[in-house]
């Protein structure tokens, strides 16, 4: 006897609305039994990790800046995705989104141009564009993986960064950190709130959401992208293209990342660092699939993944949790709603050896 995956006709939509609040349920169950072991109060690591970052005005606009770059990365790569075409390197896409807005304060740090700010944007999102690009042309070219492709194209990025930061636009008054001069005021976002950190690159973030959303449910091109990433062949015959989902997946991907890296760098680091690495492009997958790479559902996995990394940073200092702590409990949520969308779509049916499977 053995056990068959059988995909279901019709997926229930309460299961599928409830599916992300079980994972959470069970990844709290999880962690409670994981800090226990560690020798940590599971109580205090849960209350610091799921509720401080909402007790306070300064945690909550944390939790904020940070859902910008991430929701912003993810609503990219859930295009890519749903067409198939599966973008692993949005961290490189964003450090090159970063290196090319910086090119501008950079070179002109006294300039006082009102325009300095939309090119930043501009060269930024095509930094990421042509970064992406480059793993498209790859792909449709020579076939080659765009997942190992976007992932050593990241590498490289993070090369040409600290090149760059260690040589040619180092800051000369910067005692010797790996940093460029800080920027102009013309290079900087507009605060949203007073007294915080948030800027209007949330505010781009939401309107990708929108586009986004129009775009893979609204619009002809968006179910092209879909059609041509998962079943080319039928494509063909209907007369998408497979090399256009492709680049557009990517290109898209690239674009978000890459305006993401530049809203990093005119908005909280004010100058071009090493600390543009964040982790954003990586995390921001995590976002993409905990969101069903639905636009909607994205906006609420981004937020909720800004507030556990704030919380995260709390639960190291108030509970002295170690940092793989926080990444398991991150990684423990995507897993256990992967597996729950998978027992939704399908049912399990036992086989007998004299027996074939009923679909």
């Amino acid at each position: 006897m053995k056990l068959t995956m059988i995909r279901r006709d019709r997926a229930s939509r309460a299961a599928m609305f409830a599916a992300p609040f079980i994972a959470l349920a069970l990844t709290i169950l999880s962690s409670l039994v994981l800090f226990a072991v560690l020798g940590k109060a599971p109580g205090q690591a849960l209350y610091s990790l799921l509720l401080e970052p909402f007790l306070s005005w300064y945690a909550f606009s944390e939790v904020l800046l940070k859902t910008a770059p991430l929701l912003l990365i993810a609503q990219g790569l859930a295009i890519g995705f749903r067409a198939n075409v599966f973008n692993i390197g949005a961290e490189g896409q964003l450090v090159i989104g970063a290196i090319a807005a910086s090119a501008l304060p950079v070179w002109y740090p006294q300039g006082d141009v009102p325009l300095m700010l939309p090119a930043m944007m501009v060269m930024g999102a095509l930094g990421g564009m042509v970064w992406a690009g480059l793993a498209a042309g790859l792909r449709t070219r020579f076939n080659a993986n765009e997942i190992l492709v976007t992932l050593m194209l990241t590498l490289i990025a993070t090369q040409v960064l600290n090149y760059l930061l260690l040589g040619p636009w180092k800051d000369p008054m910067g005692f010797n950190f790996p940093q460029s001069v800080m920027f102009p005021d013309a290079a900087l976002l507009p605060i949203l709130l007073p007294g915080t950190r948030v800027n209007v690159s949330i505010l781009i973030a939401l309107l990708a959401s929108v586009l986004a959303y129009v775009l893979m449910r609204h619009r002809f091109s968006g179910f092209q992208l879909l059609v041509g990433g998962l079943a080319p062949r039928a494509a063909s015959y209907a007369g998408f293209s497979e090399r256009r989902a492709i680049w557009i997946s990517l290109l898209l991907g690239g674009l978000a990342a890459g305006l993401a890296g530049a809203a990093e760098v005119a908005g909280p680091l004010g100058q071009l660092q090493r600390s543009v690495t964040s982790g954003y492009g990586y995390s921001a997958i995590i976002v993409a699939y905990l969101g069903g790479l639905n636009p909607l559902g994205i906006v609420v996995s981004a937020f909720l993944m800004s507030a556990l990394a704030i919380g995260g940073d709390n639960a190291m200092v108030s509970a002295d949790l170690p940092v793989a702590a926080v990444f398991v409990f991150q990684g423990l949520l995507l897993v256990y709603y992967l597996a729950a969308l998978t027992l939704i779509r399908h049912r399990i049916q036992v086989i007998r050896p004299d027996e074939k499977a009923i679909p």
